[in-house]
Order: structure tokens, then sequence, then C-alpha cells
């Protein structure tokens, strides 16, 4: 079988050359062209139309490599223009943030015209079992004090400043058991001490304690700080009350509260940092 491939590739070949050389002949006596150059001619044809085809695959190749390179171009210049645009977002989020502060702290300041109000920002939270801080974008050089306490866009208490830097603070929230406020049974005018305990900080609650025997506090009474002693300015909402219970022993009387920021949700303060002492 191989020998009979290998003759009948010989034959192939000889009838191919023949064929070709026929061609010539019959192209040159009806051109006039010589015999040589015919021949030369009929062989070299088939080599330049696989040459037209290569070059053809070739440019076809460079298009799309220059297609390629245009795409690149315009997704890169698509790219800048996204990241243009999410800048131009950020800087009208901020912008509306910051709008949004302004607008909230002229309204406490046309409430309680006998206080004084630094913006601040939550840049972080240390919540745990035994404490409850922030941590505030304010510090010495804005005019913010240890002591200082703050309140909510609604003007309800937040907590108390307990260190200070140059440009932060920390804040003891409402819950902490740090904070420790004189309080006013607002519908009632009965005196007593809020401020948070352990047992209720991870209910989110504080205690209003060293109530009198004959307080009568009812579920939904306003608690708010009484000014008393010059600490902290008088009026501010500490909480409501949620119920009335005694102690262990059975003796004292106390009122869980419920604050009246949202602990958990603040994102904006106003620190207080100075006020008009009531007498």
């Amino acid at each position: 079988m191989k020998r009979f491939f290998t003759k009948t590739g010989i034959w192939l070949l000889a009838a191919a050359a023949t064929i070709a050389v026929v061609l010539c002949v019959v192209s040159a006596l009806g051109s006039g062209t010589g015999l040589l150059h015919n021949a030369l001619g009929v062989i070299a044809s088939p080599f330049r139309a696989a040459g037209s085809a290569v070059a053809g695959w070739v440019d076809g190749i460079s298009d799309r490599f220059d297609s390629v390179e245009a795409l690149q171009q315009e997704n890169d210049e698509l790219r800048q223009q996204i990241a243009e645009l999410e800048k131009q977002l950020r800087s009208a989020e901020s912008a509306a943030e910051e709008n949004r502060d302004l607008r909230e702290l002229l309204g406490l300041r046309q409430q309680r015209s006998d206080l004084t109000f630094e913006a601040a920002r939550v840049t972080q939270r240390d919540v745990s079992n035994w404490a409850s801080t922030l941590v505030l974008n304010r510090g010495s050089r804005h005019g913010v004090a240890v002591g200082n306490c703050a309140v909510d866009s609604a003007g309800n208490l937040a907590g108390v400043i307990t260190e200070v830097g140059l440009n932060w603070s920390r804040l003891a929230t409402v819950l902490d058991t740090e904070s420790q406020f004189g309080a006013t049974v607002f519908r009632t005018g009965e005196t007593a001490v809020a401020g948070g305990e352990l047992e209720l900080m991870a209910e989110g609650k504080l205690r209003l304690q060293y109530l009198a025997d004959s307080a009568s506090l009812i579920k939904g009474d306003v608690v708010v700080t009484s000014g008393l002693g010059g600490y902290y300015p008088s009026g501010l909402v500490i909480g409501t009350v949620e119920a009335v219970q005694t102690d262990d022993g059975g003796l004292a009387r106390y009122a869980v509260l419920e604050p009246g920021c949202s602990v958990d949700e603040m994102k904006e303060l106003f620190i207080i940092t100075d006020f008009d002492v009531i007498e």
C-alpha cells in the first residue's frame, strides 16, 4: 500500500507538471509571450495568491489590534469619567451632610440661645459589656473640655466628655456607668440622679435613683437635667420613665429610663462648650 501511494504521488506530480507546461505553451502561443516567462508566471501564480491571502490575513489582524487598542483607550477614558463622577458624588454627599448639620445646629441655637454648641462627628464606637463610649472629631482646639456634655440634633442628652485631645474627644454616653446627671421629673419637679448601670446598659436603658419616698412617677414621665450645681445645663431631655421598681433590699425605689437619644445610631452630635448657669 505504501509503495502504491508513492507511485501514485509521482504520477500525479508528473501529470501536474505536464499540464503546467501545456498551459505555458498555449498561453505563449496565444499571447506572444516567451515560453520561459509564461512558465514562471504560471508557477508563481499560486504563490501570488497565497501571498495575497497572507497579506489580507495580516491586515485583518492589524485592524483587530487597532480595534482592541481603541476599545482599551475608550475603556480607560470611561474609567476616568466614572472616577471623576464618584469624586463629585462624594463631594456632594459631604456638602449635603454639612448642610444638614448646619441646619440642625441652627435649629438648636434657636431653641436654646443660652447654650454654645460645637458640631462633632462620631469617628469611633467603643461599646462593650462594661462601657459605652464614642470618639468625636472635635477637641481642645475647638473649645471642647472634659465635663462638657453633648446632645443629638433633637436636643436629647447624649453623654459627657471624659477625655480630650487636640482634635478629638471621648464621650461617655448616657448608658455608661461613668455618666451621672442631676435630674428632674418634668411633670412633678421631683429631683433625683440619672446615670448608667452595668446591668441595664446591655438593655440600652439607664437608671433614675435616689428618689424620694413620696415620688409619684408614672410610665412615660419625661426626665430632664436639673442644672443643679452648674455642672450641666438644665432642661436637656435624658429619657422617659419605663418602669418604677424597688431595689433588692426592698428599701429604695428607682426608675428604669429609656434614653431620649438613640445611642446606637448617633453619627453627629453637638457638644455644649458653654452655657448660662441658672441659679
